[in-house]
């Protein structure tokens, strides 16, 4: 794989890992525009390509089942994957869940996109999983998305024992601006007084939009995700008038993060994202919040969509579950 990938990598004291290198450089051949050329409906059609590029084998299930739930105005579709149970039950009575939001700067990506990811996840952490398929802008601009997490949240909350779910043991997870809706469903539970999650998995989410870090000037292009296609998504969920400090937009700005549900947050070494979300746990871990960080120091953003095509993604995925595992375990009665 060296020989075909040629050099290392090597930025911020940090090698990329050849099979990330050689992603990129299966992109790079490809020769596809560049995202900010293309309008929303040719973004969306080029981003379900590459995900069925790189989503390999279907992992399996016991079944998927497609859902209606509430969104904040309206009904959403989402889609429903129950793990099938190897060994021993995991335990009696309702099931854990874990509500996952889909990445795609908040414009493109949908179920199908990351429809291997949640199985993945179900079949790994042995959890429950619904994908939301929240609306996306321009067509539904901020703070549309934002909201529908919140409402779709409280709705299975409220149909936990419809759906076999303990409604004690319910996760928030996303990847990117999924994570970013994560972040802010947990802070919005824990501001209001609502039902809240019991713990959030966060993968390279995307937590600031107002701000640019240090790693955009290192990870501006040639890895993956670019500062033009961060733009390019900011611009289309934002409009004119959205307001980029506003928490529900960027949660790293909240003020107060005080009984924000436990994180597991996951950054990738290459990414522009990669120091705000180290920065977000950083916060929780100032508000008294447990957080466990990890950065996968060799992957690019993205890696999540690559599990079933290379060890390496998968590898760091199967920690994150291995967080979300802990994180919903049954909680026994002390002695």
């Amino acid at each position: 794989m060296r020989r075909l990938v040629g050099r290392p990598v090597v930025v911020d004291g940090q090698q990329l890992h050849t099979e990330a290198q050689l992603a990129l450089k299966l992109l790079e051949m490809a020769g596809e525009p560049e995202l900010a050329e293309l309008d929303v409906s040719q973004a969306r059609a080029r981003v379900a390509k590459d995900a069925r590029t790189f989503q390999g084998p279907k992992f399996d299930v016991e079944h998927v089942e497609e859902l209606q739930l509430s969104g904040a105005d309206g009904p959403l579709r989402a889609r429903l994957y129950v793990p099938r149970r190897v060994g021993p039950a995991q335990e009696e009575g309702p099931a854990p869940l874990l509500v996952y939001f889909h990445g795609g700067g908040f414009v493109v990506c949908d179920l199908d996109t990351h429809d291997n990811v949640c199985r993945f996840l179900a079949g790994q952490a042995d959890v429950h999983v619904v994908s939301v398929d929240y609306r996306l802008a321009p067509e539904h601009r901020f703070p549309a998305a934002s909201d529908d997490a919140s409402a779709v949240f409280r709705d299975l909350v409220g149909r936990a024992e419809q759906l076999g779910v303990d409604r004690h043991r319910i996760a928030v997870g996303g990847d990117s601006a999924g994570g970013n809706l994560a972040a802010g469903v947990a802070q919005a539970a824990a501001r209001d007084g609502d039902a809240a999650p019991a713990f959030q998995v966060l993968l390279y989410p995307w937590l600031d939009l107002s701000e640019k870090r240090q790693s955009y000037a290192l990870f501006r292009e040639g890895f993956f995700l670019t500062e033009a296609d961060l733009d390019w998504y900011r611009a289309h969920y934002l409009g004119q008038d959205g307001d980029p400090r506003d928490p529900r937009c960027s949660p790293l700005l909240a003020e107060d993060l005080t009984g924000v549900a436990p994180a597991y947050i996951v950054t990738s070494g290459f990414d522009p994202l990669r120091d705000e979300g180290e920065e977000y746990a950083r916060r929780l871990l100032g508000a008294g919040v447990p957080v466990a960080l990890h950065r996968q120091a060799q992957l690019i953003h993205g890696f999540a969509n690559t599990v079933a095509v290379g060890r390496v993604g998968r590898e760091a995925l199967v920690q994150a579950t291995g967080a979300l595992r802990l994180g919903l375990a049954p909680r026994t009665a002390k002695a």
